[in-house]
């Protein structure tokens, strides 16, 4: 297709599962490849766990971050080798920014998932598990939500705050235990409100809990080689892109304990993209872009037969 414009979006922790990417692995060697890469790096069979589990070994966000890392580079791996087009931009969802950073040649794939198991494994010791909770919000207005959360911690003392602007009223927010459930408790009363629920993963990344391992983190940035991005890069801290590699890995730093802004992530790549690609396991990120931009093309790779559809629909001309 002539001037027809592709981004590419990468899936974070939390759309993986036990079994991903099986039917990939059936007939492109890119994944097996991909996984013996960071199997190597890792010290252990990343793929053993991704086929067999246990889902709790695969849900530890230090296996989690480099399994979905492993996962979305492989997509886009495959998805290169079959389709001629270069996307004009790239974007992930909190790790997997990781995942953009590499399709961009600003990482090295194995730096990387060095990198994302030690965030991983900070971001599990940073505060005590059975201390914090993530939940979802669906229904309210922004604002409204940033409201409560300062309402519960103010009451508490305890930090929540919202750590995902997820879609038009799909937020998710992160804290203290006793924050977050004043928070639902506190939405209930409006009328608006679709749902407030607890999320399984209790690490309550991109919020200030996460600031002490910041600094601990961004030595290990300054001693892994950056590069210039080969094609743009839209970071969640501020929904830009940076060319210099000093402010990509502030850019990560901050990524820690700030929130996700993938709303506007969205809405900036839909002003010149005509259709935006799902690269992972998944359909997490296809539905977030339905639900922000209704009129934009939208693809998830989570599988060959998804995959074909979306080559297919790139050789007809419009």
């Amino acid at each position: 297709m002539l001037n027809f414009n592709i981004a590419v979006v990468f899936p974070g922790q939390g759309s993986q599962s036990v079994g991903m990417l099986q039917q990939y692995r059936d007939d492109w060697q890119q994944v097996e490849q991909t996984f013996d890469q960071a199997s190597r790096v890792l010290g252990y069979d990343l793929w053993d766990v991704v086929s067999n589990g246990p889902e709790e070994k695969l849900n530890l966000s230090f296996v989690a971050q480099p399994a979905m890392l492993a996962a979305d580079v492989a997509v886009i791996r495959i998805m290169s080798e079959q389709c001629m087009m270069k996307p004009y931009a790239l974007a992930g969802h909190s790790m997997g920014e990781y995942a953009a950073l590499v399709g961009a040649n600003v990482l090295d794939f194995q730096d990387a998932v060095g990198l994302v198991a030690a965030r991983g494994r900070m971001m599990q010791d940073a505060v005590p598990q059975d201390q914090c909770a993530v939940a979802e919000v669906v229904g309210l207005y922004d604002e409204l939500i940033i409201k409560y959360c300062t309402l519960a911690s103010e009451e508490s003392g305890e930090v929540v705050e919202v750590s995902c602007f997820n879609a038009p009223g799909e937020v998710v927010i992160a804290g203290h235990n006793i924050a977050v459930d004043r928070v639902i408790e506190l939405v209930q009363e409006e009328e608006s409100l679709k749902r407030a629920v607890r999320l399984p993963d209790g690490v309550p990344e991109q919020c200030s809990l996460m600031k002490p391992m910041a600094e601990e983190f961004a030595a290990l940035l300054q001693q892994a080689e950056f590069n210039t991005p080969e094609l743009q890069v839209i970071h969640n801290v501020d929904a830009k892109s940076h060319d210099d590699v000093d402010s990509i890995r502030d850019a990560l730093v901050r990524q820690l304990y700030s929130p996700v802004r993938w709303t506007q992530i969205i809405q900036i790549i839909g002003e010149e993209a005509d259709a935006i690609i799902e690269c992972g396991p998944g359909k997490v990120l296809s539905a977030l872009t339905r639900k922000i931009n209704k009129e934009m093309h939208s693809y998830s790779l989570a599988t060959p037969e998804s995959m074909q559809r979306f080559l297919d629909s790139m050789s007809h001309d419009d």
